[in-house]
């Protein structure tokens, strides 16, 4: 039988996986498959250092191109998986190449979820997920004067503050009630609702775009369903991904919200795993299955996999976290905060730090901290434990969390 193993897909999942192999004592075959030419890279500064220029390309590889030769990782940049043959072990790439594997990880990611309107595919509608989109989005945005964001989660917000703080003008047009509102509580909504209008961005909420309009092909405006016009010559548009698992259904493996896998993060096929973006996993946590898009959640699951093929497997754990940099402001979020029925904010949100803490049935589930990271840290410890952390305990802060928590029994 084949040996060895292939990772499909070269982002963050792929290469923790590739490099935790290798530092287990893995000493089988890894090859590497990347669609995009480049050296694997970081995608969270795409948004942030790299927008604005703080960071160069070289600055955001995780490692320099003689890591993979020094480690005997043999990187196929530019190349596509297209067809799993699971009977014969193979992969067959869109270049004819076959590679054989006696274990395959899908590391596939995710892509931009499109804009369906008229106009979204005119000259100065930008979407932002690869390094080749980010550097087209900031040679752009220097020659851009009237920017407008399509999308308030995380990456419209931190776009938008980029811009903002380059001195264009800004607005966030968001389909929903109130901004990130999927995965914040409306305190902590409302706070970065102001933290932008007072950067002098224009944040408008439960609008519906219908239609971008253009002159000779180049964006000029933004057109809402209620008839009002916002002047563009740079659109933004960040709706979210779509999890990128054709690969994975056409060989027949379960897919739902990503590929399906178990505990052990493999799919149905026991020789093929699915990690990161594009994997629904059962969450030990939300006691659901849940599909993540962030790097804890991809660097994490990759380090079990490897530990998994080098042989010690076991389940599947780890806390999600997430964080996100808008100005001078972090939010850092500890657990999943959805199905929450209680919420207590702990700090003044006018102070511009506070957390709020989550609970469900009485325990707790997650904090969100704006500017805390103490209390993130502790958080993350506290969920992890289980511990029983009252309410009450969590808005009083005269209550000693960091003594409470070094309390709690080591895992």
């Amino acid at each position: 039988m084949p040996g060895g193993v292939v990772i499909v897909g070269s982002g963050q999942a792929g290469y923790q996986t590739a490099a935790s192999l290798r530092a287990a004592g893995y000493a089988e075959p890894i090859t590497l498959v990347g669609e995009e030419p480049h050296v694997p890279y970081q995608r969270p500064p795409l948004s942030k250092g790299f927008a604005l220029g703080k960071q160069d390309r070289e600055s955001l590889e995780f490692r320099p191109a003689n890591f993979y030769r020094d480690h005997s990782i043999d990187l196929l940049a530019g190349e596509k998986g297209v067809t799993i043959d699971r009977a014969a072990r193979n992969v067959l790439l869109a270049s004819g190449r076959q590679l054989s594997y006696g274990s395959l990880v899908l590391a596939l990611g995710a892509r931009n979820r499109l804009l369906p309107i008229p106009g979204a595919t005119l000259d100065g509608v930008l979407y932002l997920r690869s390094l080749d989109e980010a550097a087209a989005f900031n040679e752009r945005l220097q020659h851009a004067q009237n920017v407008v964001v399509v999308g308030g989660g995380f990456i419209g917000l931190e776009l938008a503050a980029v811009a903002g703080t380059l001195g264009k003008s800004v607005t966030v047009l968001e389909a929903l009630p109130r901004l990130m509102s999927r995965v914040v509580a409306p305190s902590i909504s409302e706070f970065f609702r102001e933290l932008h209008a007072g950067h002098g961005v224009k944040i408008v909420c439960g609008c519906s775009v219908v239609e971008i309009a253009g002159v000779n092909g180049k964006a000029r405006e933004v057109k809402l369903a209620d008839g009002t016009a916002y002047p563009a010559d740079l659109v933004i548009v960040g709706i979210g991904v779509v999890p990128n698992v054709e690969l994975a259904r056409n060989a027949a493996l379960p897919v739902a919200n990503g590929i399906a896998v178990d505990e052990f993060l493999r799919t149905a096929d026991e020789n093929i795993y699915a990690i990161g973006d594009c994997a629904e996993h059962p969450c030990h946590f939300t006691r659901a299955r849940v599909r993540l898009e962030s790097v804890q959640n991809a660097a994490d699951e990759a380090q079990h996999v490897a530990a998994t093929i080098a042989g010690h497997p076991g389940r599947y754990e780890a806390l999600p976290w997430f964080w996100t940099d808008q100005f001078d402001t972090k939010l850092q979020i500890a657990g999943i905060s959805q199905g929450h029925d209680h919420a207590e904010i702990r700090g003044n949100a006018a102070t511009g730090k506070f957390s709020v803490f989550y609970y469900r049935e009485g325990r707790l589930i997650a904090v969100d901290s704006v500017n805390r990271p103490m209390d993130h840290m502790l958080s993350r410890k506290l969920i992890s434990a289980s511990a029983t952390l009252a309410p009450e305990q969590a808005a009083d802060e005269s209550f000693d969390l960091r003594q409470f928590a070094a309390k709690l029994p080591r895992h």
